[in-house]
């Protein structure tokens, strides 16, 4: 399958990157590989993650870090469509 991401998607993951970049870069990198390792297993196990309670989004967990990938799986595809810091007030799917 082929792995996409919303302009939203990347907005969040570029916003996370920089974010762990000023913070811990240090560590930053090893964040940044695990965030990407993980959303590259949806190519090949894209229904590895649980469903949400919104039709069609599964939500992939980053072990260890607090964010999280909402995904779905459309014909051979999968989009990414949010990437959020769980630490932060529920996602509320505003029309992905």
């Amino acid at each position: 399958m082929k792995l996409r991401y919303t302009g939203r998607a990347r907005a969040d993951l570029e916003a996370i990157f920089t974010y762990l970049d000023a913070r811990a870069p240090a560590a930053a990198q090893s964040v940044k590989t695990l965030i990407e390792r993980r959303i590259a297993l949806l190519a090949d196990y894209p229904f590895i993650a649980p469903a949400t309670d919104v039709s069609g989004i599964y939500e992939l967990t980053i072990v260890r870090y607090p964010y999280k990938v909402y995904y779905e799986v459309s014909g051979d595809e999968v989009w990414i469509v949010h990437i959020r810091d769980a630490r932060r007030r529920p996602w509320a799917e505003e029309g992905t």
